[in-house]
């Protein structure tokens, strides 16, 4: 029952500020994460654990499913080289610049581990990035690339992250290895992706159910994510290449009528999804400050200053 309870007052918690945050005009995720943290460090109230790996399982792939399923591929193809550039050649510089700085900056850190971190903090989040462009009145072709970029970018640290922990592992770290890993693990996850768009559109041109076809839209990306996993290449790009194929035909398999109740279910499942991450995000942090105290303190203050400045003259080079 304390979990349902929980969940139900995250549920309230993310109306009330996303209600505040459009009456103020301010950014409703900054507002969601503010809420969390404050309510996070009110004294008295119990931890709110939750298990990252639940987390991004449960979220991230219908998120990414919705916003690849709505970008439009011919503008996504006609912008493929700043996308990749930006989400994958970026994002990959951003690691290395960081692994660099830190197999520097300490002294026996070895590279595989170095590059692990890098991994960690060189992409922008997704969930956010989306929240925030919707806000923007900017150019179609700008949010085309950023938009693409932020499909794309999560796959590539990610990939480059299990890469580096596995060289960690085992002991040993080649650079052309690990390219090929890189590029074996994301054509495998694409390969994956356009196989369940294909198969899931084949079987949707003949349900003619619009309850039934909303149920396999909100299952869709856990249907491309978990094979691809499971076969151990990117389930991320699993997903996007599935939301960008089943995006492109969707119109020619799916009644009119279907897509618009399609797309009110839709709103409000991002919406709530966000707003959960976004809150939890904000909870997250107590126990991380708690955990600060003395020299270690002192120590990860410094390493947090020189990563955050890592990053943001890498992106800005």
């Amino acid at each position: 029952m304390h979990g349902f309870e929980t969940v139900l007052a995250l549920l309230v918690g993310v109306t009330f500020l996303a209600l505040l945050a459009r009456r103020l005009d301010i950014p409703t995720p900054a507002v969601l994460v503010a809420g969390g943290l404050l309510v996070a460090l009110v004294p008295g109230l119990p931890a709110v654990q939750f298990d990252p790996q639940l987390v991004f399982l449960v979220f991230i792939p219908p998120l990414l499913y919705r916003a690849s399923l709505l970008a439009s591929y011919r503008d996504v193809r006609a912008n493929l080289r700043p996308i990749l550039l930006l989400g994958v050649g970026h994002v990959l510089f951003v690691t290395a610049v960081v692994a660099w700085v830190a197999h520097l900056a300490v002294p026996g850190l070895p590279w595989a581990p170095a590059f692990a971190l890098g991994a960690v903090v060189s992409p922008p989040d997704v969930a956010a990035a989306t929240a925030f462009l919707r806000r923007l009145a900017l150019p179609r072709r700008l949010v085309t690339i950023l938009e693409g970029e932020s499909m794309v970018n999560d796959a590539a640290a990610i990939v480059a992250y299990r890469v580096a922990v596995a060289a960690a592992v085992t002991g040993t770290f080649s650079f052309i290895h690990t390219g090929l890993r890189f590029l074996l693990v994301g054509a495998g996850g694409i390969v994956v992706g356009l196989a369940v768009g294909w198969l899931l559109g084949a079987v949707r041109r003949h349900i003619h159910d619009p309850e039934v076809e909303n149920t396999i839209s909100l299952l869709t990306g856990y249907a491309a994510y978990l094979p691809a996993e499971r076969l151990g290449v990117s389930g991320i790009l699993a997903v996007v290449a599935t939301g960008l194929y089943l995006g492109r035909v969707g119109p020619r398999i799916v009644a009119a009528d279907t897509r618009v109740q399609n797309d009110g279910m839709w709103n409000v499942v991002v919406f709530v999804l966000e707003g959960l991450i976004f809150i939890i995000t904000g909870l997250a942090l107590r126990p991380i400050l708690g955990s600060l105290t003395g020299q270690f303190a002192r120590h990860l203050a410094w390493g947090a200053v020189l990563v955050s400045l890592t990053v943001i003259v890498a992106r800005i080079v």
